[in-house]
């Protein structure tokens, strides 16, 4: 994996990682997960073809980023990720987002929308108007046994993921490790940042292509919320997993393949 550095922007200081690749392409900007340090996305990263340049970041409180003086929102985090781009020095961008980082991605497409070539959302929907996960999902999500999730059983991971963390013991103990706790004030901050946002009203304005990618099995962002999104966005199509919320961990080869042919350069 590529080494970190730590760049400043908007008066925060942001843990980065760069994987540089061909130049000439664009470069892949990921956002994550609630609470996920940008290491649980190792295994995509890794399946991805080299050629791409990754740039991921930490958002303020979470992994190695600094706590936040204030709290922040979704543009402003957008703000800061096309910073840390510019300090960079890229340019255009194909753009990733997971979950929570899902809706970050969509927000920096609409307020980016220029260096946005590609847009890829995985397991996430369009904010306040989304279909909710199962009440039992988000009681474990919210709760304290979060904050002991790498430790806590097997099948109260699956309650929260669904797909192979309902039987697969070594992935849970594999990329549960990467997630904060519910104890963690940045955790709190990214639930505050997302708090009354939606991107309804605006989805219909984007122009670019959109890839939307979702498990048959996710107990926190149901199926529906995909098919809303693939209907709000002009240039849209969906590919599904046999798995569950975590399938760019779990089925990272099989979503680099979809990414890789997503974004892959227009012969001339």
């Amino acid at each position: 994996m590529p080494p970190h550095r730590f760049l400043e922007t908007e008066g925060n200081t942001l843990r980065v990682a760069f994987r540089p690749g061909d130049p000439a392409r664009p470069a892949l900007l990921m956002f994550n997960g609630i609470g996920a340090s940008l290491e649980l996305l190792d295994p995509l990263v890794e399946a991805l073809d080299p050629a791409i340049p990754v740039v991921r970041l930490d958002p303020p409180g979470i992994g190695g980023s600094a706590a936040p003086r204030w709290p922040y929102r979704f543009p402003g985090l957008a703000r800061m990720a096309a910073d840390v781009c510019d300090q960079l020095g890229l340019g255009a961008l194909d753009v990733f987002g997971v979950s929570w980082g899902g809706a970050v991605a969509q927000e920096f497409a609409h307020q980016f929308g220029a260096r946005t070539q590609h847009l890829i959302l995985a397991a996430t929907s369009p904010g306040m108007i989304a279909l909710p996960g199962s009440p039992s999902a988000l009681l474990e999500m919210a709760g304290p046994l979060r904050k002991l999730l790498p430790r806590s059983s097997q099948p109260s991971s699956g309650v929260v993921f669904g797909g192979d963390f309902r039987q697969n013991s070594a992935v849970v103990r594999g990329l549960t490790r990467w997630i904060a706790g519910a104890g963690s004030p940045g955790y709190y901050l990214q639930g505050l940042a997302g708090l009354g946002w939606t991107s309804a009203h605006w989805l219909r304005t984007l122009r670019m292509p959109a890839l939307v990618l979702a498990g048959e099995d996710d107990p926190l962002v149901p199926l529906a919320n995909a098919k809303l999104l693939v209907a709000l966005l002009p240039h849209a199509r969906l590919v599904r997993f046999d798995c569950g919320h975590l399938f760019v961990a779990t089925r990272a080869a099989a979503v680099a393949r979809e990414i890789a042919r997503f974004v892959a350069p227009t012969p001339q």
